[in-house]
């Protein structure tokens, strides 16, 4: 887990439109958000606190020198073509020196590129500081985990290896996409091409030195936070950032036509690049302007395409015996296609879709749970316990927990972080200590620890004020109570109590205890994949199986922009690293596989039919407590939503009548 941003400033931004995607509305040229502010250093301390490890910059200097008319990178000149050349600089005095010569007459710099990378290394063996920069000036900040795609070694970084496998891409602007390129940048791949096959969770931001284009983006399911800055007359920067910092969200509200308005919005999904060219426009090119035009590539890897659709063969049963008038033919043709191997003469489909899910399930832990060096020595050697469970107790905690433990040595301990508005009264923390039980009865020989953080809206005034900036540009009710309790229990500041431990024979085992594990593993992903929420049991009942997969796969497209940013930036604030199972490209793949009745049965009652899948892999695993457990979302089992609507409206119902979940916050 990294901190990125860059801070370009002195270019004229165009191609907005693939923005169109963003939630919110954006400022054009006349319209303006009045007190909008982006403190520097406010945002390296932001930054910091997501990678404590190292924190880096670099600065580019681009500047307009007049040469022939040949433009070398494939564009088309105008009469007038001009190069563009850079400089780097590591410190203020060394910048203060730049523009001193400037002021004597030197080369004038027309575009500040201000790159920023913290660092949280969970892999390879030596120690890296960002921004990362390759013998050919190409520059990379990255902030994600590759897990497959890009072959990465043992004892490597990924953010070392993707800088050397982008290094060998086209450097043309064509990409290599016109037939018999003959550009002097020709490469064996495209950027996009890369960048499509990783996979796992990545957000970043790549300078190509020789195209002068700025390449930035976040993969296809938004696992990772980036957001952007569009310029306004208020801040005419364009700025990308992996988090809000305060300074930037404290009076930033304002509306246009009705319409809120906000400093930053989330990067949709996908591979951008801006390239740097002098500017056509004879008004800009007597400022001495640059032009940079957006542009939004399509991904190139068919697979990933795939499952970004989102698309299931086996929707509806009927639909599949109509179709194929043997509806029994089909299902024995499905079990060929899609087996997992020797289940037994009495094994049912159910089952041999449930033993599919867990083996791809304990792959994806596994792929998450791999230790570096680095991440060991941070943790240290006594009572070493480099990973934790965001844990309520539940279906999906309950999964994450005994794979994890399939997974890992068994001498480390594995911490259980749970919160709690209602102390010991809370369903999650009752849901815990039956939980625990459960996972000490099928993994004897491991140490659980049960961290009970123990929070009340009173006491947190600061703390909430700092959880909405990370939550932004998201800004309900909703948002907030669910940040705040993500944003606690990463935290890990709790209390164990060990009279829950039947091995305890003390009379008070119960100590103050403050987690480091550095890798926290959520179970986002599974409500909208295995129809956990109450909404899907709704568009069931009102329009059938095809209704339902509509609703999940909206809820899959839109998982970046409701869910997925928001999570990410309240973890990481700890300087931890969410990793996400259950959206892992192969799980998602395996589930769309499965027909859809056998994925969910909404005729049966809640706790049994709903994530119908998933209770089935929690049996294969021994959790026959967790199978039978119905849904319950974090700010309603923690209890934080009960005590933000009578803080906020006065009562649970007054906040229910107000309809508090979709209530934004005013200041």
């Amino acid at each position: 887990m990294c901190g990125i941003a860059l801070i370009l400033s002195g270019v004229r931004i165009t191609g907005s439109e693939v923005f169109g995607e963003s939630s919110g509305a954006r400022c054009s040229d006349s319209e303006e958000v009045p007190g909008a502010v982006l403190a520097t250093d406010d945002l390296i301390d932001s930054l910091l606190r997501r990678g404590p490890d190292n924190l880096g910059s670099k600065r580019i200097f681009l500047q307009l020198k007049p040469t022939s008319f040949q433009d070398d990178y494939g564009g088309k000149g105008n009469g007038v073509c001009v190069s563009l050349e850079h400089c780097d600089v590591n410190n203020t005095s060394v910048l203060k020196a730049v523009c001193a010569q400037d002021d004597a007459g030197g080369v004038k710099s027309v575009a500040d590129l201000y790159f920023l990378g913290a660092t949280l290394q969970l892999r390879g063996v030596s120690p890296i500081s960002q921004p990362l920069v390759d013998t050919y000036g190409n520059l990379l900040v990255y902030n994600g985990e590759i897990f497959g795609g890009v072959h990465v070694d043992a004892d490597s970084n990924d953010a070392e290896t993707l800088l050397h496998e982008l290094e060998r891409c086209y450097s043309c602007n064509c990409q290599g996409q016109e037939k018999n390129c003959s550009c002097p940048g020709k490469g064996e791949r495209s950027i996009p091409e890369v960048l499509s096959t990783i996979k796992g969770p990545w957000s970043l931001i790549y300078w190509q030195e020789r195209s002068k284009t700025i390449w930035f983006g976040r993969d296809a399911f938004g696992r990772r936070s980036l957001l952007v800055h569009w310029p306004t007359n208020d801040d005419s920067r364009f700025v990308l950032s992996s988090v809000s910092p305060p300074s930037s969200v404290g009076k930033i509200y304002g509306s246009v036509a009705g319409d809120t308005l906000s400093y930053w919005e989330e990067l949709p999904c996908g591979i951008y690049s801006i390239n740097l060219e002098a500017s056509k426009s004879r008004e800009h090119s007597i400022h001495e302007n640059l032009d940079g035009k957006i542009e939004k590539h399509e991904w190139t890897d068919a697979e990933l395409t795939k499952i970004i659709k989102w698309e299931r063969a086996f929707l509806d049963p009927k639909l599949v015996e109509v179709r194929l008038c043997n509806y029994q033919h089909a299902v024995k043709q499905y079990a060929l296609a899609y087996s997992v191997g020797d289940m037994g003469d009495h094994a049912n489909k159910q089952t041999e879709s449930a033993y599919k899910v867990l083996n791809v399930l304990r792959q994806s832990v596994m792929q998450r749970t791999a230790l570096s060096e680095a991440s060991i020595r941070q943790a240290g050697e006594k009572d070493l316990a480099p990973f934790a469970v965001l844990f309520s107790g539940g279906l999906d905690s309950m999964i994450l927990a005994a794979l994890l433990d399939q997974c890992i040595d068994s001498s480390y301990t594995i911490d259980l972080l749970n919160v709690s508005f209602d102390g010991n009264l809370a369903p999650d923390r009752v849901s815990a200590w039956v939980g625990i039980r459960e996972l000490r009865r099928i993994a004897p020989l491991r140490r659980w620890r049960l961290v009970e953080i123990d929070a009340s809206l009173s006491d947190l005034a600061l703390e909430t004020k700092h959880v909405m900036s990370l939550i932004h540009p998201l800004k309900t009710y909703m948002d907030l109570n669910i940040g705040t309790a993500l944003w606690l229990a990463a935290g890990g500041d709790g209390w164990v109590d060990e009279n829950i431990n039947p091995n305890c024979r003390e009379d008070h085992c119960r100590y103050k205890y403050k987690s480091t594990a550095r890798i926290l593993l959520v179970g986002s992903g599974a409500d909208e994949q295995c129809a956990g929420y109450g909404r899907h049991r709704t568009k069931y009942r009102a329009g059938g199986w095809v209704a339902l997969h509509n609703e999940m796969r909206l809820d899959m497209q839109r998982i970046w922009k409701r869910n997925l940013g928001r999570d990410d930036r309240c973890i990481s604030d700890h300087g931890k690293e969410a990793r996400f199972p259950f959206l892992d490209e192969d799980v998602i793949r395996t589930l769309l596989e499965i027909p859809l009745w056998e994925i969910t049965n909404l005729d049966e009652p809640v706790g049994k039919g709903d994530k119908k899948i998933l209770r089935e892999v929690a049996k294969l695993l021994g959790l026959e407590s967790a199978a039978l457990l119905p849904k319950r979302a974090i700010q309603f089992g923690s209890r934080i939503a009960r005590e933000s609507n009578r803080k906020n409206f006065g009562s649970n119902r007054a906040a229910n009548q107000a309809s508090a979940g979709s209530v934004e916050i005013h200041e």
